[in-house]
């Protein structure tokens, strides 16, 4: 396969970005995703795909539910904030207005459009990413509006290379909560 060639393909695309965020134990995470869909109309599914090297994939093996945050053409503060930092390094809340569903998720006020939801399940297929699918349990919209997309983004660095996405999903942590499935079972 030329990895040039898949690249250019998927850059046309545009994908739609994301933050995703969640928390376990009184510790919050957020990333910028790309990688995500809607799933099942009935019942309301979603998947999306966390990046191994992440904190908050590390933070999805302890949680349960998480917050779907759409980013408009006017959150690309939003989406440097979450895909260029690491929530290592940095707390990526430090400074935002947020509410806390009854789940513990935290919701970005800046960022209207989202949905939370339940996980049902996980899946690492080997990739540099795992799978989540998850039960839409409630929605929130001001109305229609324009997505930002990859292409507005430019040269975003990421908060973790490429080289660091290989990690082993348990290599040092949690194996996933029961009814998780994972490559190694």
């Amino acid at each position: 396969m030329n990895e040039e060639v898949f690249d250019d393909l998927m850059s046309s695309t545009d994908s739609a970005l994301i933050v995703v965020t969640t928390a376990a134990e009184n510790e919050q995470a957020g990333c910028l995703v790309g990688f995500h869909s809607q799933s099942s109309m009935s019942p309301a599914q979603y998947g999306f795909w966390l990046s191994k090297a992440n904190h908050t994939y590390r933070m999805s093996l302890r949680s349960k539910h998480f917050a779907v945050h759409f980013l408009t053409t006017d959150d690309l503060a939003m989406a440097q904030r979450f895909g260029a930092r690491s929530g290592e390094d940095v707390d990526k809340f430090r400074g935002l207005d947020v509410i806390t569903t009854e789940q513990g998720v935290p919701l970005l006020t800046a960022v209207p459009n989202r949905i939370v939801v339940e996980s049902i399940t996980m899946l690492d297929d080997g990739g540099d990413h795992v799978s989540i699918t998850a039960r839409v349990i409630s929605t929130e919209t001001t109305g229609s509006f324009v997505p930002l997309r990859l292409s507005h983004l430019g040269d975003l660095p990421a908060g973790h290379d490429n080289a660091e996405r290989a990690i082993h999903p348990s290599a040092g942590h949690r194996a996933p909560r029961q009814g998780g499935l994972t490559a190694d079972g």
